[in-house]
């Protein structure tokens, strides 16, 4: 049996309205009332689809490309094949992705999977305020004087907790859990994701460790993504904030009191101790971490696997263990291949 898909597909639309909807233009001459119906990478791509090529590193695969029409930066359009159409525009992969929001409009958040508004099985406080189109699914939870912005849903099994504020097109997924928090608008949490649990803060003597109570809050700005299973501790005395347009992936921890810009980018199973703070645009790769009170510059990037004990300048990159200039890490790197090379011919020349 064919499967339906798992999202609804808007249009065909004409290729000139895709390109006027993301910002592109059409080669001269060319039929901008074609029907674009799909859209496909480079080798899938047939008759009714537009694809895109964000390098000339995929020029033979453009060369062999069926596709209707093709986004692709104004300096490599002669590339693009007879009988398929160049939209140009200087960011081919983000031009694309806005064309696949545009005929796929439900992939861009996250909708209720079991419920409308009037569920059985939610438990939602008499104090709670609920605006217009709110959804809450079976088994969620909304604690006392909680808001929850319009149109937000709340999905099954996930917690809202006492006096928490969502703003409005929000998404808490599946067995979240949001508690000591303000969350802006259009948010997306996926599932599992805990926010505003208290921090890991203890006195340690040798008497033993005394709990520190964590009296803080979670600020999350608006149109910010974070990934499942990630978690985001509460505040001791001062607020741990997320800035506006920043995503975090799956499995990432970040402690009490950390300050993150805006549209920062944190991949999976990175950790932020403790107060640091990242300035805006901040990339971490996977499995980097960054140690308490450490101030990490608009920018800066941190690959993966590094860890940051020190601050970080503005546009810096940085990576290894301890953190260093990126250019520095790499030649040690290749200094230590170079010497496991020479270890090996040593050990044959003394074996002949």
């Amino acid at each position: 049996m064919r499967h339906p898909g798992f999202f609804q597909r808007a249009g065909p639309y004409p290729l000139k309205a895709i390109a006027e909807a993301i910002g592109a233009e059409l080669d001269d001459g060319s039929d901008g009332e074609r029907e674009i119906d799909d859209l496909r990478p480079l080798h899938q791509a047939s008759r009714t689809h537009l694809t895109f090529c964000a390098s000339r590193k995929y020029a033979d695969q453009l060369a062999e490309t069926h596709a209707a029409a093709c986004l692709i930066k104004r300096r490599d359009a002669s590339l693009v094949p007879e009988g398929a159409t160049a939209v140009m525009t200087e960011a081919p992969h983000r031009a694309f992705a806005m064309a696949v929001g545009l005929l796929y409009p439900e992939a861009l958040q996250p909708t209720a999977t079991a419920a409308a508004a009037n569920a059985q099985g939610q438990l939602v406080h008499p104090t709670a305020e609920l605006a217009e189109g709110v959804t809450i699914e079976p088994g969620a939870i909304v604690g006392r004087e909680a808001r929850i912005g319009a149109g937000t849903t709340i999905a099954a099994g996930a917690v809202v907790g006492y006096r928490v504020f969502v703003g409005r097109n929000c998404y808490v997924g599946p067995a979240a859990t949001v508690t000591h928090s303000l969350i802006g608008d259009r948010v997306i949490l996926h599932p599992g994701v805990r926010i505003g649990q208290d921090g890991f803060g203890y006195a340690m003597s040798g008497a033993g460790h005394f709990k520190v109570p964590q009296v803080g809050r979670v600020i999350i700005g608006d149109n910010v993504e974070i990934g499942a299973n990630s978690t985001i501790d509460r505040g001791f005395l001062m607020d741990t904030v997320i800035g506006e347009g920043t995503k975090i992936d799956n499995l990432v921890q970040i402690a009490h009191n950390v300050v993150i810009g805006r549209h920062c980018v944190i991949v999976s199973q990175s950790g932020i101790a403790g107060s640091a703070q990242l300035g805006d645009f901040v990339v971490m790769g996977a499995h980097s971490g960054v140690v308490e009170h450490v101030k990490i510059g608009d920018g800066a990037q941190i690959a993966g696997m590094a860890h940051v004990k020190d601050d970080v300048v503005a546009g810096a990159r940085m990576g290894g263990t301890p953190a260093r200039p990126f250019r520095e890490w790499a030649r040690e790197v290749a200094a230590i291949k170079q010497l496991g090379k020479n270890g090996r011919r040593l050990k044959v020349s003394r074996s002949t």
